[in-house]
């Protein structure tokens, strides 16, 4: 039986918590591709400690410890290769020593995940010891062949049953690299964020392999116990039609409008500086309603025309959905329920939304700031006695609307959540499918994020 043990000790003589990860998967699913994807974010050039699997770096916050692992065979392996295995992995769990705070399941897209690839994977991982899956997550990689309308929650969806079991035994945590891309440092915080929650999650406590085996002992495979097949995938494939676990959106408005105080009631802390003019594209992230959140805030465009904001304004807009790989759930207008809505500001507000594609107004949801100065009046009949230009920019955005108090912020909790699920049955609306903005996203320059995402 494997146990676990706490460590959140800090690297002696610095101030960076350890973690460490280890690297599981089948040969070709991009394990080395990930390593040097993570290890491109060091602060420190690499020094005579580091061998082809064990790696320490430090990264953000973090001192890590990565550990790869040979890439396991999904064939039958004979005697011979059982035993040069088993070396191999009993050389890994020392290296490992005291035990990993994360196991990542490197799982490529654009490869079938069969059910014998969950077969293979599943006896291996649960060789390790009770309670191995609450330690561990899906990472995806090869993010760049998803196709240009999917999102990473569609495709697993559509990756069928033995795909939707192992997320769901994983607890629903995953994650998506595009290697690619010349700018990996959101995406390695992303990861390292995710991680860092599943270990508060875990209260700290890291997992302590057991030897003699990481998957190739000749223990039973105890498949009638884990196959309750009917039951276990029709519950998993009902999870995943209901809302993702991860909601992203984008702040979109005039100047002035409110949208990083709505930012910030959003994610429950001051992340984002309100009260001056947002000069750059921001993300902040956090864990809301059991939910994590990430928010992009945007500058402020013209009031009064999309010719009227400048360029540079415009590409930092549409740079700030480019921070919502592979795209945002929903886009929220920002409008203070104090601003009166002329056809010309109303003709202003659909022209900027139109930078994003046709299909914005679609994934559009309203989002009425300052809703403190509607002193009792339902936001209904405000609408109603706009004088109609209101009740237009409504049917534009198909009637998804919402209103925030920034003064209940600490009282009432649930206006957040009620808009959580306004961007939830959104989504479902739409398919269950992100808002990706194809032509948007190939016109930006990838070097252009460089420094832009700062993960809170």
């Amino acid at each position: 039986m494997a146990t676990v043990s706490s460590n959140l000790n800090a690297a002696e003589g610095s101030s960076l918590s350890i973690r460490r990860l280890l690297l599981l998967g089948f040969q070709g699913s991009g394990k080395t591709s990930t390593l040097n994807t993570i290890l491109s974010q060091e602060k420190n050039p690499p020094d005579d400690s580091q061998t082809d699997q064990l790696h320490w770096v430090d990264i953000l916050t973090w001192r890590l410890l990565i550990v790869d692992t040979p890439g396991w065979k999904l064939e039958t392996e004979d005697t011979t290769d059982k035993t040069d295995s088993a070396e191999n992995q009993q050389s890994i769990v020392d290296r490992c020593s005291p035990g990993p705070h994360a196991l990542l399941l490197v799982v490529p897209i654009g490869v079938p995940f069969t059910d014998h690839h969950w077969q293979g994977l599943w006896a291996r991982v649960r060789a390790l010891g009770a309670g191995i899956w609450r330690h561990t997550m899906v990472l995806f990689t090869c993010a760049d062949q998803l196709p240009q309308d999917m999102g990473v929650e569609e495709f697993i969806v559509d990756g069928g049953a033995a795909l939707q079991r192992l997320v769901e035994r994983c607890g629903c945590r995953y994650h998506a690299l595009d290697n690619t891309l010349s700018d990996k440092s959101a995406q390695v915080a992303e990861l390292l964020q995710k991680v860092e929650e599943m270990v508060q999650e875990n209260q700290g406590w890291f997992f302590e392999m057991v030897w003699p085996s990481l998957g190739f002992g000749d223990e039973e495979t105890d498949d009638e116990k884990e196959e309750d097949r009917g039951t276990e995938v029709e519950r998993t494939a009902a999870m995943f039609r209901s809302p993702p676990r991860e909601l992203r959106v984008l702040l979109v408005g005039w100047r002035g409008a409110g949208k990083s105080s709505a930012g910030n009631l959003l994610l429950g802390c001051r992340v984002f500086e309100s009260g001056c003019p947002t000069e750059v594209s921001v993300r902040r992230q956090a864990l809301v309603a059991g939910r994590r959140l990430t928010v992009v805030d945007t500058p402020g465009w013209d009031w009064f025309s999309v010719q009227r904001t400048p360029s540079n304004i415009r590409r930092e807009i549409k740079l700030g959905a480019g921070l919502l790989h592979p795209g945002p759930h929903a886009l929220l207008l920002v409008i203070p329920v104090v601003s009166t809505l002329t056809p010309k500001k109303r003709q202003a507000l659909k022209s900027h939304l139109e930078m994003f594609g046709e299909e914005a107004c679609q994934h559009t949801l309203v989002l009425f700031s300052c809703g403190d100065w509607l002193y009792g009046t339902s936001i209904e009949d405000h609408i109603q006695r706009d004088g109609g230009e209101l009740l237009k920019l409504m049917q534009h955005c198909w009637n998804c609307y919402h209103v925030l108090d920034c003064t209940k912020a600490n009282k009432d909790k649930s206006q957040v959540t009620e808009l959580l699920r306004k961007i939830e049955e959104m989504v479902a609306e739409n398919g269950q499918k992100p808002f990706l903005p194809v032509k948007l996203n190939q016109e930006l320059d990838e070097e252009e994020t460089s420094g832009r995402c700062i993960l809170q």
